[in-house]
């Protein structure tokens, strides 16, 4: 289930029209049609919103969490989901290839996206491309990369090689005192690459899904 059909569940459960919704919200009708028809995948007024639904704003972007209703009822054994505290730049994979030197990025025309997990404020986003970490990643996924996690043994990674501008996304591996950027897609020609001293670990993966 994506945002536009929690939205649509939620809104009927209440025995909102999409007029009296969007009212709620302060926002045209369309903008609610465009929100159910999966046209917009972000909205920038999902605060309002959720209130609007008696909702969080993490339940509507990622499922996460619990409504009103789910609080109401006397069998529910679902525990809130992780608070979402702030907001993280999603970037290009040229930019996050950067990311380890410069530290920062011009964000101000960046899409943002609620970050659902606890991480530091240097937390940024990328959607994966590429088919070399199938089944665990598809194109389109929306990952979070936390550069001051810690990288260890078995961490999905972002990292940079010296001879490539743009980052990538692997499995951490360390056997023996050897570091090596696995793929995980049993198909993709380069299984292993070993770091030796040619690679910069950008960050961990603290958070992965959908990007609706």
């Amino acid at each position: 289930m994506d945002i536009a059909n929690r939205v649509k569940k939620l809104r009927k459960a209440l025995d909102l029209t999409q007029h009296q919704l969007a009212e709620l919200v302060g926002v045209a009708q369309n903008s609610i049609q465009k929100l159910e028809k999966g046209d917009t995948k972000n909205p920038r007024n999902i605060e309002a919103l959720a209130r609007a639904l008696n909702c969080t704003p993490e339940y509507l972007q990622f499922g996460i969490g619990e409504t009103q209703a789910d609080k109401k009822s006397a069998n529910n054994n679902v525990s809130l989901g992780p608070i979402i505290k702030s907001t993280v730049p999603l970037v290009s994979w040229v930019q996050a290839g950067a990311w380890s030197e410069i530290n920062e990025v011009r964000e101000c025309d960046a899409t943002r996206y609620m970050c659902p997990v606890n991480s530091s404020d240097k937390t940024f986003a990328l959607k994966v491309q590429g088919v070399s970490m199938e089944p665990k990643f598809y194109e389109g996924d929306l990952i979070f990369v936390d550069p001051e996690a810690e990288c260890i043994h078995g961490s999905y990674v972002v990292a940079r090689l010296d001879d490539n501008n743009e980052a990538t996304l692997k499995q951490l591996i360390i056997e023996s005192g050897q570091k090596f950027l696995k793929a995980a897609n049993p198909n993709w020609p380069e299984q292993l690459i070993p770091i030796n001293g040619n690679c910069t670990l950008v960050g961990k993966v603290v958070f992965a899904g959908k990007s609706f």
